[in-house]
């Protein structure tokens, strides 16, 4: 199964925020890069958290996220 990105989180508490939102509407998620941190304070990721879904997915996640707006922490 190939995942596509459909979303970039700066850090891992925002990625899960997104995780979250897709999971609850039934989507399967992935997060890439979760991760690869910098041990430098909250351990922030290097160039962002992948949030990803199956390919057959994606355009459905996206309409999702848009219609949502950004996620608050």
């Amino acid at each position: 199964m190939d995942f596509i990105t459909v979303s970039k989180a700066a850090n891992s508490t925002e990625a899960d925020l997104v995780r979250s939102r897709l999971e609850a509407n039934g989507f399967m998620v992935n997060l890439k890069d979760e991760n690869d941190t910098v041990s430098f304070g909250y351990g922030s990721p290097l160039g962002g958290v992948q949030v990803q879904v199956p390919e057959a997915q994606a355009e459905s996640a996206r309409a999702l996220l848009a219609s949502q707006g950004p996620p608050s922490s």
